[in-house]
């Protein structure tokens, strides 16, 4: 065992403060969920193609994935509470834009607005906990509490969703993100305090900018595959994600004071950890989508329905999320982790069933063991990666966190959404007037009832697929933590932190 100074033990002010850092994390998988219940009526009002369907859902998450990282060295050089608050204002003025957004592309553009707005309050929220828990079992238990955060949120946004897509148009679900914000701005200032790093770089806007252009052509390149197939701009696009990627590395390597640092990634448990957790968000986040997409379109309920068979999973992320912490004690982190991914493959091999079936109550089931399985994964690849660097660099690595959870979730709903538009599209091959209509015809919105027979079949296939395939990223990733467990002067084991 580690000793450790108990007078680095966190009080009630420390544990106040968690509590308003939870805030941002409980409001990021809220509007996830509830948007993803949202699709097929502002699908229906918006009359978007499946691409700019594709981007509304997940062009927030890419902006966000690559603002991160500038953002969690901002935050280090400002001052991470000023950041968070700015952040706070900023996001809630973007949700506003998108509540009353009339067309596909403006919805679009307000979406990434919000990823833009958000990469401010993600690092900051990840960074102020190792300065607020300098102790490592606080910090752990800090980190639970902010997954299961994120995992509360995911539990009531289907349920608040469904309750305000019944009675309000589909604009309420991004109102509920205001009073969030204002009870940050109006108690983040009093419990909060202020941590910065003046020595930390200025982030490097041609860095910046070449990293997000290296992941919008990749996501861009995905989703013309899977609806046109391999084509000259295609290739295009590839291509000059390439390019871009280079030059973000090559700069990185060549400024005196990266805002990246390079170095980091020589540790095997801070690197492993980095992959896991985009894996782990991969099958989930895009998993989330196509089941609401599902229990919507292929089972034909509504959206109060959809988001109360949605809730069992989110009470089983947060059980994950908080017995990870003694089930480290007991099986190790690489342990946890490994067992956590193999029973999320058995539990999205249940998914694939029923999707095969058509059975609800086994949907539900699946979806609850999958969740259930996960949860600790997130918990603790985020304690691996946060406690691997010291506190001043906190930011950058609460960005790089927080970039590996948004690009795997966004990348999660790219492939998954791709994949479900080439099903879609191959399966209604026969019936060319039905590739014209949104899917949203699954509900019986523009169709006529054998359309909507159709169409569903055609989405039921889309799940089962992509739940073999969720089933598969989940044994690869069982395999990778093998690497937590390798010997590492960085980073110690967080078996042995308690």
């Amino acid at each position: 065992m580690t000793s450790h100074d108990p007078s680095l033990r966190a009080g009630k002010r420390e544990w106040a403060a968690m509590a308003i850092l939870a805030l941002p994390c409980l409001l990021y998988s809220m509007d996830l969920t509830v948007l993803n219940l949202a699709v097929p009526e502002l699908s229906t009002v918006l009359r978007p193609s499946e691409t700019q369907l594709l981007w509304i859902v997940d062009i927030y998450g890419f902006i966000l994935a690559a603002a991160l990282i500038p953002m969690g060295v901002f935050g280090d050089r400002i001052g991470r509470r000023r950041l968070l608050l700015w952040g706070a204002f900023a996001f809630g003025a973007a949700s506003l834009i998108a509540a009353f957004a009339q067309t596909a592309p403006a919805m679009i553009a307000a979406r990434a607005f919000m990823g833009l707005a958000a990469a401010t309050l993600a690092p900051s929220t990840l960074s102020m906990i190792s300065t607020l828990f300098p102790h490592p079992q606080d910090r752990q238990k800090a980190i639970g509490i902010w997954i299961a955060s994120f995992s509360s949120g995911g539990a009531l946004g289907p349920v608040i969703g469904g309750v305000l897509l019944e009675y309000f148009w589909w604009g309420s679900v991004f109102l509920i993100n205001l009073p969030v914000m204002a009870l940050l701005l109006l108690l983040g200032p009093l419990l909060l305090p202020e941590a910065r790093n003046r020595a930390a770089p200025r982030p490097d806007l041609p860095s910046a900018a070449a990293l997000l252009l290296a992941v919008l052509t990749l996501v861009c390149s995905i989703k013309q595959v899977a609806a046109h197939g391999w084509t000259w701009p295609v290739l295009a696009a590839l291509a000059l994600c390439v390019v871009a990627a280079w030059a973000f590395l090559r700069r990185q390597g060549r400024l005196a004071e990266p805002f990246l640092d390079l170095g980091m990634f020589r540790s095997v448990r801070f690197s492993a950890a980095l992959g896991i957790n985009v894996l782990g968000f991969f099958i989930a986040f895009g998993s989330f989508l196509l089941i609401a997409l599902y229990l919507q379109m292929g089972l034909g309920m509504s959206q109060l329905h959809a988001g109360l068979a949605a809730a069992p999973s989110g009470l089983a992320f947060i059980v994950g999320a908080v017995a990870a912490p003694g089930l480290v004690t007991r099986l190790g982190t690489a342990g946890v982790m490994a067992c956590g991914f193999l029973l999320a493959a058995a539990g999205f091999g249940l998914t694939g069933l029923a999707a095969a079936q058509g059975a609800l109550a086994l949907l539900i089931a699946s979806y609850c063991v999958f969740s259930l399985g996960l949860a600790p994964i997130f918990t603790l690849t985020t304690d691996v990666i946060v406690g691997s660097v010291p506190p001043e660099k906190a930011g950058a690595a609460a960005g790089l966190s927080e970039t590996s959870t948004e690009l795997g979730g966004a990348l999660g709903i790219a492939v998954l959404g791709s994949l479900l538009t080439l099903i879609y599209r191959v399966m209604l091959a026969d019936s060319p007037h039905l590739l014209n209509l949104p899917m949203s015809v699954a509900t019986g919105a523009g169709g006529t009832a054998g359309d909507v027979i159709m169409a569903r079949e055609a989405l039921g296939l889309a799940l089962q697929t992509s739940a073999w395939l969720c089933g598969l990223v989940a044994v690869l990733g069982a395999a990778l933590t093998a690497l937590i467990r390798s010997r590492d002067p960085q980073s110690q084991p967080l078996g042995d932190t308690l």
